[in-house]
């Protein structure tokens, strides 16, 4: 029963965003031939209108997807788990060396050793258990994360910072940094605090995985507080969740590219018209 609502959910928040994008580039603001020569006359000269459609459509479309991630994780979660909340604040004791000790690790990873000229190779597990050795006063912490998740039933909680499938450098080390903050806490506030990309563009598996930033403060491959695609789907929403989200993805996908086609760019689809579909 719960595979059926987590699937309705997805399509029902994609295809309120899409219809709002459709309204939006079909009514409320349109593309007008006269309007683009008439502003743009050396570039309607040289490239062709349909090229400016395109990327008129493309803006009308990041804003209101601009936290489509967030929203449906945050969604799946509620259903799978009962409760879930983003932009959360949690708050813990953390004692003064285990804090000395996060931002020793962090710095190590960051710069490289002045002898060897050398980056130490990420390993949240041994990191943390050398984090938790250190001790000292406990200090007042709060930790905002992007999502998260209370399963009351079950007496879970569990934390997450979520990135789209590429994400940079200085956007993973302070991910890191709360991630570490929120298992250092004592006692424990969460049972799990998760750094979780949403998709993998390399392939089905987690070996797969190969963007290069976010290995310089995770070991992408073989971290277990590191979730990729499948896995954080999964965790969130319950086995098949996330087999379930790529056919309601590829779906309604499908149905819209035609819409696309025919109602604002004027053509007919290509026949086989499955190019960007979610694996």
């Amino acid at each position: 029963m719960k595979r059926k609502t987590i699937s309705k959910t997805i399509k029902e928040i994609v295809s309120h965003l899409m219809e709002k994008v459709m309204d939006r580039v079909l009514i409320t603001d349109p593309f007008v031939v006269e309007e683009h020569r008439a502003s743009k006359p050396l570039y309607a000269a040289l490239v062709p209108d349909e090229i400016f459609k395109g990327s008129h459509f493309e803006r009308r479309f990041v804003t209101p997807f601009g936290g489509v991630w967030e929203k449906l994780a945050s969604a799946v979660a509620e259903v799978y788990h009962g409760h879930c909340y983003k932009g959360y604040t949690i708050h813990g004791l953390i004692g003064r060396e285990r804090l000395r000790r996060i931002q020793e690790i962090l710095n190590r990873l960051e710069h490289p050793d002045p002898v060897t000229k050398k980056r130490p190779h990420p390993n949240f597990a041994e990191e943390m258990h050398y984090v938790c050795e250190g001790g000292g006063e406990p200090v007042p912490c709060d930790v905002t994360c992007d999502i998260f998740v209370e399963n009351k039933r079950k007496g879970k909680r569990y934390a997450f910072e979520l990135k789209a499938p590429l994400p940079n450098s200085d956007q993973t080390k302070v991910s890191k940094e709360k991630i570490m903050k929120l298992m250092a806490m004592e006692p424990m506030v969460v049972d799990g605090a998760y750094y979780a990309l949403v998709y993998n563009p390399y392939g089905p598996n987690k070996s797969d995985y190969a963007w290069t930033f976010p290995s310089r403060w995770f070991d992408m491959q073989n971290d277990s507080s590191v979730l990729i695609g499948e896995e954080f789907w999964d965790m969130i929403g319950g086995s098949g969740a996330y087999k379930d989200f790529i056919v309601e993805i590829n779906k309604i996908g499908g149905e819209y590219k035609d819409r696309i086609y025919r109602e604002f760019l004027g053509i007919e689809p290509p026949q086989h018209n499955k190019s960007g579909a979610l694996r």
